[in-house]
């Protein structure tokens, strides 16, 4: 049931990625361009989701469990750190040079663009290396350079 349910959600959520023209790199790139010839409609599409979403999660908060019965699991997380700074910077850079966001890229894909192609291969590319580098911080090995000459 909760596959079924996930597969209904995406399904949703990329049939309305593709009415409101977000897998079009130009229709991204259009809002992006505020010196040029603004397309204000991106602007229009993130009102909506911001405003469903505040809604969802004000009702999130006061369960414990989800419509299925799966356990809540909303981020605790609140502030601002170097991290969250630095990776909102590299997505912003992807976003605004490719005219992606990862998911109008994978419904893009679905649809047979190339360009989106490149940019999941790339998305994906730099989640491994983010798993890489997490995995080798939380071994405790540090580089040389952190460790001092000892010869």
């Amino acid at each position: 049931m909760v596959t079924l349910v996930a597969f209904i959600a995406g399904l949703t959520f990329g049939i309305g990625l593709i009415v409101a023209g977000m897998t079009n790199p130009a229709k991204i790139l259009g809002f992006l361009d505020v010196a040029g010839s603004w397309d204000p409609s991106l602007a229009l599409v993130m009102v909506g989701a911001i405003a469903v979403g505040l809604v969802a999660f004000a009702f999130a908060r006061r369960r414990i469990s989800s419509a299925l019965g799966l356990p809540m699991q909303l981020s605790a997380a609140g502030t601002i750190d170097v991290r969250l700074v630095g990776g909102s910077l590299v997505f912003g850079l992807g976003w605004g040079l490719a005219g992606f966001c990862p998911g109008p890229a994978i419904v893009a894909l679905g649809a047979g663009y190339g360009k989106a192609a490149v940019f999941v291969a790339a998305m994906l590319a730099g989640m491994g290396a983010y798993e890489w580098i997490e995995r080798w911080r939380s071994s405790g090995k540090e580089p040389e350079a952190q460790r001092g000459a000892t010869s």
